[in-house]
């Protein structure tokens, strides 16, 4: 059974509105009454809401049709129906939800953040609600309107500071473990890690997450491997870390081949927030570079040569053994500055306030044809 589902399709379902109650007044010597028939209640809405203790898309993986109750019929005596109550459905924080063409409509970051997915339909009105001085006394009620069925792609992108990328058995669960209390699954072959995992580092007073993501190999996008689909955890990432074993012995690698092999494949990923993302494209994201398992000598000679040459290109470069615990607390401080000055340098987003347009209606007319039967049929946006 899957543990860590971080993306599924259901089908939300709101509520439908009740129907109108046609009722005419029935009291001992009042013969005409008048319409007392109430309004149906309005059905639910489905909700998402961010809950920090859910952490996986699991309970939709074998649930994944969503339904909320409709309103209830009104009744006589002007007794409008119930109302059906909204179904809050809880999300892991970073969940995004699309539209079944791939668009984005939320991304639900922050605890008790909420976004109404399916509306509930609105209660027909009563003959009570439909009496006017041309017809005092209708016969007749207004269906409720059916509520709002979708199909919605739920994604689940990990909320984390910083990303660590690299080839499989580079050591990045290894370097999770040593800079956190997380305890991420470690062996020595490659593909060790199939979900990602997500440790608290703490750099004096300040803490911030790191997420260790599964193994990237080239031609991952073009579905090698794991593929590029893990990805997505590391588009809110404001600082991505290459994480690069010096100690192997597969031949054609070294570290400046293996770091320009997982740009080549970073470059390849279409991230689903682009464009949305308060922290850019992943491309202008600032890199650092993890020069792994220096406590092997020749490893530590290779790490010495090529540091320089990575240096060149601007970023920071921290030679670390997380079995000696060698370099650790230069890596967690650098990577804490490098984070906070790139949130720092972002510019601050205003939330959006939605602004609801009603649809253009043309008022020149309406057709009214006969329709066979004796009856008419009316045709137009607003008939009235």
């Amino acid at each position: 059974m899957p543990r860590f589902v971080d993306r599924v399709v259901i089908h939300a379902r709101a509520g439908s509105g009740g129907n109108g109650c046609a009722s005419v007044h029935r009291e001992k010597f009042k013969p005409l009454g008048g319409p007392d028939g109430g309004n149906g209640g309005r059905g639910g809405s489905i909700v998402f809401v961010v809950d920090p203790q859910v952490h996986t898309l699991l309970d939709f993986h074998f649930h994944p049709h969503v339904t909320a109750p409709s309103g209830k019929q009104g009744m006589g005596n002007n007794r409008d129906g119930a109302a059906g109550a909204d179904l809050e459905v809880k999300v892991p924080d970073g969940t995004v939800v699309l539209d079944e063409n791939g668009r984005l409509l939320a991304d639900l970051v922050g605890a008790g953040t909420r976004f109404e997915a399916a509306a509930g339909g609105r209660g027909g009105l009563g003959n009570a609600a439909l009496a006017s001085r041309a017809r005092k006394a209708p016969g007749f009620a207004l269906l409720g309107e059916q509520g709002e069925a979708r199909d919605l792609t739920l994604e689940l992108k990990t909320v984390a500071d910083a990303g660590l990328i690299g080839f499989p058995s580079a050591g990045k669960s290894s370097l999770v473990s040593a800079i956190s209390a997380a305890k991420p699954k470690i062996a020595d072959y490659p593909f060790t890690t199939l979900v990602p995992n997500l440790g608290v580092v703490s750099a004096g007073e300040h803490t911030f997450t790191v997420a260790d993501v599964p193994g990237l190999i080239p031609g991952a996008s073009q579905g090698r491997g794991l593929g590029l689909d893990f990805l997505r955890h590391i588009e809110r990432c404001a600082v991505l870390v290459h994480v690069v074993d010096c100690a192997t012995a597969e031949p054609g690698r070294d570290p400046m081949s293996d770091i320009d092999a997982l740009e080549a494949e970073l470059a390849a990923y279409t991230p689903t927030l682009q464009g949305d993302s308060t922290l850019g494209d992943l491309a202008e994201r600032p890199r650092a570079v993890v020069l792994n398992k220096i406590d092997v000598p020749e490893a530590r000679e290779l790490a010495e040569f090529v540091r320089d040459d990575i240096a060149e290109r601007g970023w920071p470069v921290f030679l670390v053994s997380t079995v000696a615990r060698v370099g650790l607390q230069p890596l967690v401080f650098g990577l804490w500055r490098m984070i906070a000055e790139y949130k720092a340098a972002q510019p601050e987003i205003v939330p959006r306030r939605p602004v609801i347009r009603p649809v253009p209606v043309d008022d020149s007319g309406f057709t009214v044809e006969p329709d066979g039967e004796g009856g008419f049929v009316v045709t137009g946006a607003r008939p009235q």
